[in-house]
């Protein structure tokens, strides 16, 4: 680790040197290491330690970036130099009106001393649990386990100094026969909250359960999603329409509906990156404090997120939400929740006199951004349901639908909720209950 002090060594290096109106310096520190398994045996085990440098460069309202990974003190005046250079060949930005300031920022431990001393031996150790389970039951099982150490400082010449160290530990598996498959995932700052059993009974029960499915025709069916599938929900959300530079480009579906119910009632969705039951970071790559924001309220469109610069076309202010420069789609929300209710997956599949049991989704890909119509494929266990009870599995089945008219139609809404890795943090989602959604086409497998 470099630490606090480390960070802000090489940030006053840059701005001493930066020839710019202003300077913006983030800094990312990543130490990871993965253990990857198939075929129920580990296969590889690496490690990776990288620190980036991003320098913003702003220059009357001309904006350049530039980057590096060398830490050398000429390197880092080159960085420097390359952003100002930059930042010269770019047109002016009207819009653009200045860097952040410093802001309070509140603290939030995200740490854990146990994780970043995780070995290799404890983390062949897991893997080797789900991997006899697997074998045990004729059964293979593939998937990896990864523990990270993270730092983020964002450092400016207007006085902004932030520094956050995190950990996280991602174990995930799926286990196979010839003809079926199971999966199962989880996310935490703490390894030691991975549990390594659980998950590796979850994927094999569904592999084993989901053996000899049967075809079904497509059709418009209710469906049971689980928190797996349930998370490309908020992907897709975050993606397509929960920043503001989509609004203000016209291209989100929140965009003229603010105020206006677009899901079910029983919908509500925010941000919230101080919440520690997430993957928390309390501040965003401007150096800005994050806020909680409610985007959905009882399926209201309420609000999106902002970096500094959405904010000031506006005239508002920043919620903490800006993306890492340069980047060409806006702030957008990374530690995601949506609201639990009171079911269980056995209430749910009790209440279902007919329709399907979807595991997750995946190679899911937008078709209409507005209207979020959204096509993929079911995997890893899709099940029909009769009057109440799971009848048999079916093979997977493609569908298109707009993700937005499925959350109108929620019937039932989880009771425990799954921490599952997002687009760039944690997504804490239940499973759902939804009266309709729309399958087009069959797979063969």
């Amino acid at each position: 680790m470099l630490g606090e002090s480390g960070v802000k060594k090489i940030a006053d290096r840059i701005l001493a040197c930066s020839q710019a109106d202003q300077t913006e310096v983030v800094i990312t520190v990543q130490d990871s290491q993965l253990t990857r398994f198939a075929n129920s045996a580990i296969h590889q085990n690496v490690a990776e330690r990288n620190t980036r440098v991003n320098v913003r460069a702003v220059v009357g309202k001309r904006i350049g970036v530039a980057s590096t990974n060398d830490l050398s003190p000429g390197a880092l005046q080159r960085v420097a130099e390359t952003a100002v250079a930059i930042a010269r060949l770019q047109p002016e930005n009207p819009d653009f009106i200045s860097l952040p300031g410093p802001t309070a920022i509140t603290p939030v431990d995200a740490f854990d001393e146990a994780t970043a001393a995780f070995t290799p031996q404890a983390r062949a150790q897991a893997v080797d649990v789900i991997c006899r389970q697997a074998m045990a039951e004729g059964l293979v099982a593939a998937g990896a386990f990864s523990t990270t150490v993270y730092e983020l400082a964002v450092v400016n010449s207007l006085g902004v100094f932030a520094y956050h160290p995190s950990t996280e530990a991602e174990l995930n598996t799926v286990t196979m026969s010839d003809d079926s498959s199971g999966y199962a995932a989880q996310v935490a700052t703490r390894a030691a909250d991975l549990d390594a059993e659980s998950l590796g009974r979850e994927a094999v029960d569904k592999a084993l359960r989901s053996r000899n499915p049967r075809a079904l025709e497509p059709g418009r069916y209710t469906v049971i999603l689980e928190p797996y599938a349930v998370q490309d929900f908020l992907n897709l959300f975050s993606y397509l329409g929960f920043g503001a530079q989509a609004v203000q480009e016209g291209r989100s579906f929140m965009a003229g509906r603010f105020g206006e119910r677009i899901m079910s009632e029983a919908i509500c969705i925010w941000d919230d990156g101080l919440d520690p039951s997430g993957l928390p970071l309390p501040f965003d790559f401007e150096g800005q404090p994050k806020q909680r924001v409610d985007l959905i309220r009882h399926g209201v469109a309420a609000a999106v997120v902002y970096d500094s610069y959405t904010a000031g076309k506006e005239g508002k202010q920043s919620t903490g939400h800006a993306s890492p420069p340069p980047n060409t789609y806006g702030p957008l929300p990374l530690n995601l929740f949506m609201a639990s209710g009171q079911a269980t997956l056995e209430d749910m599949i009790a209440s279902t006199e007919r329709g399907l049991f979807v595991t997750r989704f995946w190679y899911t890909r937008p078709v209409h951004p507005r209207l979020v119509i959204v096509t993929g494929m079911t995997r890893d266990g899709t099940f029909l349901i009769e009057r109440g009870e799971i009848a048999y599995p079916v093979k997977n089945l493609r569908f298109t639908q707009s993700y937005l008219d499925a959350l109108a139609q929620v019937e039932l809404v989880g009771r425990e909720r799954r921490l599952l890795s997002g687009l760039g943090g944690g997504d804490c989602v239940p499973a759902l209950k939804l009266s309709e959604f729309t399958f087009t086409g069959v797979t063969e497998f």
